[in-house]
């Protein structure tokens, strides 16, 4: 009889963990609302300010026609029809230097925070020769040309604030637009009375705003790129990591270098293919970048490599939440092995109630978590959530267990559970060696606390011990 009545009772705490499971996806589908209103905040700063910003260029750029008479036709019946080429010419740096400040600038958008920076981006490019802007006639016609012109991309005009250009002492005006098909957004400038027999030198001193992530594409034969910021908690994305790296409290400092042997970018650029995006960290939440723009005739390919950061919020709120209520069915069927384990030992009966009053509890834990993350720190927000839910289970637990020692033997286990948690939480690499070495001990607590008990017999007595002496007080 009373092994029938053990089973119900498991067979009703199975339906009380499933019930506790569907509390569990709800509080899931509630982050996962509040990740898409984050989300939903990046994109509105990035509409009315200015958002992630991929730089490309310096890059030259000659436009050139060719007008000549295609014949048909003999004799009388000949016919010359006048026929006209358009086309540019490009060529991109065969060395460029990027130097960067980029500091943080928050901006918010209700309870929602959304990285941003500001600093200045200095650019230097060397061209060893201009013959790629030379035109060669394909209908031995007539060629003329204009002036060559020097640009600048970017994917947000409106984050450029302020651009200087110069060749070699002499400033060049600086126009909007790029007057390239595949990247409209940017500047140019012209360079009158350009000789294309002589190597030229640029630099660029750009006044920059953008939000959250930032790229350069390494359009040159040999790019160095050294950026520096005072956010101390960057995530490194693109192609290519840096080659040497400082990281501390004030801020890090990155730097690059890649030559053409090694990327693809200079044909790319070349070819019309369109701006990439920020590769970020998936972990960190996902990048906000507008769709890309078709390339030059159609082509939709993408430029493959980025030098680039991200300036990623190491303890987002959303993905911690997120992924401790991913441990939290397990952390239910502990807190349920801790209680059912003290109701073996104390020989005091739980009713499946005050299972689900507790497993109620333990699940509103992570709902707290959640909406006082959004205000505060998370450790601190974990800190008053665990304490407020471990108070409260220590309290009831006291009743539940008929002792006051019993209440506290019980809060002290929750405590260990919160405490393990906020371990797997914060070690991302050793999570899945510190959970498993938790199973493992809680699996050896129970099969040590439980070796000598009689299963078969009645109130889980021994077969050495009389029953008042299984029961015992605990």
């Amino acid at each position: 009889m009373q092994m029938k009545a053990l089973w119900w009772k498991l067979v009703i705490l199975g339906g009380v963990t499933l019930l506790l499971l569907l509390v569990l996806l709800r509080i899931g589908w509630l982050v996962d609302e509040r990740q898409d209103r984050q989300r939903a905040a990046e994109a509105s700063v990035a509409a009315a300010q200015a958002g992630p910003q991929v730089l490309l260029g310096p890059m030259l750029q000659r436009s050139c026609s060719e007008e000549w008479e295609s014949v048909s036709g003999t004799g009388k019946d000949i016919t010359k029809t006048p026929e006209r080429r358009d086309f540019v010419l490009s060529a991109v740096p065969a060395e460029l230097k990027v130097d960067g400040t980029l500091n943080q600038e928050q901006r918010e958008r209700g309870l929602f925070k959304v990285n941003g920076y500001v600093g200045e981006v200095a650019l230097q490019a060397q061209w060893a020769s201009l013959g790629a802007l030379i035109p060669v006639a394909e209908h031995k016609g007539k060629l003329s040309c204009e002036d060559p012109r020097v640009m600048v991309a970017v994917s947000d005009a409106r984050g450029l604030r302020a651009v200087a250009v110069k060749r070699g002492a002499q400033a060049l005006t600086v126009r909007p637009g790029t007057g390239h098909d595949s990247y409209p957004h940017g500047l140019h400038a012209q360079l009158p009375d350009q000789a294309l027999d002589q190597p030229l030198t640029l630099s660029f001193a750009i006044h920059l705003v953008g939000m959250t992530d930032f790229g350069i594409v390494p359009a040159a034969s040999a790019t160095q790129v050294k950026l520096r910021s005072d956010w101390p908690h960057p995530s490194f994305g693109g192609r290519f990591l840096p080659m040497s790296k400082r990281i501390d409290e004030r801020g890090f400092e990155a730097q690059w270098q890649v030559t053409e042997l090694a990327t693809t970018a200079p044909r790319d650029v070349l070819a019309g293919f369109s701006l990439p995006g920020v590769e970020r960290d998936p972990d960190a939440g996902r990048a906000y970048a507008p769709n890309p723009a078709p390339g030059r005739e159609g082509k939709s390919g993408i430029v493959a490599d980025t030098l680039a950061f991200s300036m990623i919020d190491p303890v987002n709120p959303y993905v911690m939440s997120d992924r401790a209520i991913k441990y939290g069915l397990l952390f239910i069927v502990l807190t349920f092995v801790s209680v059912g384990l003290l109701e073996l030992l104390s020989g005091r009966r739980v009713h499946p109630v005050q299972y689900l009053l507790v497993g109620l509890a333990m699940t509103l834990f992570f709902l707290l978590l959640l909406s006082l993350s959004e205000h505060l720190s998370f450790a601190l927000s974990y800190a008053l959530a665990a304490g407020a839910a471990i108070g409260l289970l220590t309290f009831y637990g006291t009743a539940m267990l008929g002792a006051v020692r019993r209440g506290l033997g019980f809060g002290a286990l929750v405590t260990v559970l919160y405490a393990a948690l906020f371990v797997l939480l914060n070690l991302e690499k050793a999570a899945l060696l510190v959970g498993t070495s938790l199973l493992f001990a809680v699996l050896a607590a129970v099969m040590a606390l439980t070796r000598r008990i009689d299963w078969y017999a009645p109130n889980g007595r021994t077969a050495e011990q009389p029953e008042e002496e299984a029961i015992g007080t605990w």
